[in-house]
């Protein structure tokens, strides 16, 4: 790749300035330093959407953020290519920019920023350099910021405070978004948990290539996020820094009990986690986007041929009491009678089920083509969760003769659950956790957790987080029920647009109880519990399903479920606005899974051109729903690439065939 010279200039105050351009030209990055504190600029089409904001880091021998001078950027062509069947987009193809911004202090190098640029995606991260004889050192704090232009609206969800909410288990990234709100706020006086999504004024621009003009009165979107973080560093938050500014937080000092500190103890030199910001003109490049994988490298080789696919899950309609042998055991049977993977065994097993029983359920279930994954507390000292198995993954000897047992057994792997917080320690865990259960052939889940934060390429065994205000709600309170088309409109454009998420829904029971007769009211449609199936991406899902939905479901829904894929291979947006509805389309092989859900009270009608998925005359099998919500499936010849479809109030459309791609 040959090496380019960035663009400088002098501005009207004599400061040097380092321009950075996407490869297509449409994104821009300017880089400066005046008065000696780093700055940058981020524009989409010439039209800017983070103003000037500031950049750098505080250690705990220097101050990196102030009294720097911009020697100059090295800005190269890069580019890669990966395949990963376990995220959004199964094959990739990445061309940036890249840009090696030094900075001096003191007439000595001390930090480089490194940027990437695409025509959707701008990221960056710094490069430490020891001082004198320092070759360790601390990141007390960063600087990183981004500033929004004024009268920018938000779509963000509040961080929880420490050692609060459930036997003191928070923060775990489980609280409500606030949508269509004003900047200037901090949350619950927290900040934000990652992603956090923004909109933008409005403003002249040029449109996306791929996308229709935004509509009047409404501006570009920005995600902000990060990516790369693992037991070297901290998780972070956003957090308000005055009106539209915004700016990057470190760990509460109160979490894991208020052991360990905030800050990220680094070798020199040293590399940090890569910021990131996602922009466009619709949404399309938000829902589309593979940054977060794009910027990272698998940290160890799989141990073996990982597969993966659907389970079921009885705790979500049972609670507890359904970890039981017999129940589970009917569990593997459904699942067998579904054609699932698996089946997730939840809290208590060990002394419900016990280890010996276990064994024989593991046999039992292998009979049957049947695997198990099998629930663990990560607790050691850092919250009161008293569920069990407790103590296994917390220490590395436990941990390791745990999962040398479910080698033996042929468990596929494990869900941990009840983290506590983001500090350096606890990010370590998560890494220990996955790198141990590699060697030993163990997928992951995490729940009760931090963001993921690109880890589908960082561990090859990892499967995905929870990190949202997931399904358990739904049996926990009529109000989630209530708000679940809302937060399904909300999660596929924030939160599960940059990483896989365990949602553990699409229930078919009417009540959430094992009878099906009390218990919380579902509000949605079964048609929209088989539209959040495409729409949630995660590459093992362990459905709310019941084997009582045999019988009590219609036929046309049990089918699908039996054949919805789990892996992807591509995904498009098409239309919607976070918390009020969402059109989008998936493809898995040769077929496209077009599916559309709605929160709003008004029906969605469109007008969806479906010539990019299916060919003109091909047959699609359609499921809608009437006014009441009743679900029907027809099989229709496409005449002409243009469908009219009508969604009501928590209910949906999905249209699918084995056509071949065009």
């Amino acid at each position: 790749m040959a090496c380019l010279a960035a663009m400088m200039s002098l501005t009207a105050t004599g400061q040097t300035v380092s321009q950075i351009d996407s490869p297509d030209g449409t994104v821009s990055v300017a880089v400066s330093s005046p008065e000696g504190r780093l700055q940058y600029e981020v524009k989409l089409n010439g039209m800017t959407v983070i103003q000037p904001s500031a950049l750098g880091l505080k250690m705990n021998f220097a101050d990196l953020t102030d009294g720097l001078t911009l020697q100059g950027c090295d800005v190269t062509n890069v580019s890669d290519s990966y395949t990963l069947l376990t995220s959004k987009q199964s094959h990739v193809t990445v061309t940036a920019s890249e840009g090696v911004c030094h900075f001096l202090k003191d007439g000595r190098p001390a930090l480089d920023v490194v940027f990437r640029v695409t025509g959707r995606d701008v990221a960056y991260r710094y490069k430490v350099y020891p001082r004198r004889d320092n070759r360790v050192g601390v990141v007390l704090s960063e600087a990183s910021s981004f500033v929004l232009p004024e009268g920018t609206t938000t779509f963000l969800c509040p961080q929880s405070k420490p050692m609060g909410g459930f036997a003191r288990t928070s923060p775990s990234y489980e609280t409500s978004y606030t949508l269509d709100d004003a900047t200037g706020k901090n949350g619950w006086g927290e900040g934000y948990t990652f992603p956090c999504l923004f909109r933008l004024p409005s403003l002249t621009v040029a449109t996306d290539r791929r996308s229709s003009a935004p509509a009047e009165g409404a501006g570009p979107w920005v995600l902000i996020s990060e990516t790369g973080t693992d037991g070297n560093y901290v998780g972070c938050r956003l957090l308000n820094d005055g009106a539209t500014a915004y700016r990057i937080g470190f760990p509460q000092a109160g979490e894991m009990n208020g052991t360990g500190t905030t800050g990220a103890a680094v070798t020199l030199p040293a590399l940090t986690p890569w910021r990131t910001i996602t922009m466009g003109t619709t949404l399309a490049p938000i829902v589309e986007t593979t940054v977060a994988n794009d910027l990272v490298q698998p940290k160890y080789q799989a141990s073996r041929d990982y597969t993966y696919g659907k389970g079921s899950w009885s705790w979500i309609i049972g609670m507890d009491a359904s970890c039981n042998f017999d129940e589970q055991k009917r569990y593997i049977d459904f699942s067998a009678a579904m054609g699932f993977r698996s089946v997730l065994v939840d809290a208590f097993w060990d002394r419900q089920i016990g280890y010996e029983k276990m064994e024989e359920l593991a046999r039992y279930g292998r009979e049957h083509g049947v695997g198990l994954f099998l629930w663990y507390n990560s607790n050691g000292t850092w919250n009161d969760a008293p569920q069990t198995p407790i103590g296994k993954m917390d220490r590395p000897a436990a941990r390791r003769q745990e999962m040398a047992w479910m080698q033996r057994n042929g468990i596929l792997g494990i869900k941990v659950d009840f983290f506590g917080g983001d500090k350096q320690p606890m990010m370590q865990l998560y890494e220990d956790i996955l790198t141990d259960a590699n060697d030993y052939g163990l997928q992951v889940i995490f729940h009760g957790c931090t963001l993921p934060r690109g880890w589908e390429r960082m561990y090859p065994n990892y499967v995905a987080s929870e990190a949202v205000l997931a399904s358990e709600n739904l049996h926990f309170g009529q109000g989630a029920c209530d708000a679940e088309a809302r937060n399904a409109c909300t999660h596929t454009f924030i939160r599960n647009t940059v990483g896989s998420m365990d949602f553990g829904g699409s229930t078919l029971n009417k009540r959430y109880s094992a009878d099906n007769q009390h218990g919380t009211t579902r509000r949605t449609s079964d048609v929209f519990a088989l539209a959040t199936a495409v729409l949630f991406q995660s590459s093992v899902q362990h459905f709310a399903l019941s084997p009582s939905n045999l019988t009590d479901a219609p036929q046309w829904a049990v089918d699908f479920m039996k054949q919805v894929p789990t892996l992807w291979d591509e995904v498009r947006f098409i239309d919607g606005y976070p918390g009020r509805y969402v059109i989008m389309a998936r493809r898995s092989g040769n077929r496209w899974y077009v599916a559309g859900i709605n929160a709003q009270k008004e029906p969605v009608r469109k007008k969806l051109d479906l010539s990019p998925f299916f060919a003109k005359g091909s047959s699609v099998t359609v499921y809608t729903d009437d006014s009441q919500l009743n679900g029907s499936v027809a099989d229709v010849r496409l005449r002409k690439t243009v469908m009219s479809v009508e969604i009501p109030e928590n209910g949906a459309v999905l249209i699918t065939s084995f056509a071949a791609p065009l």
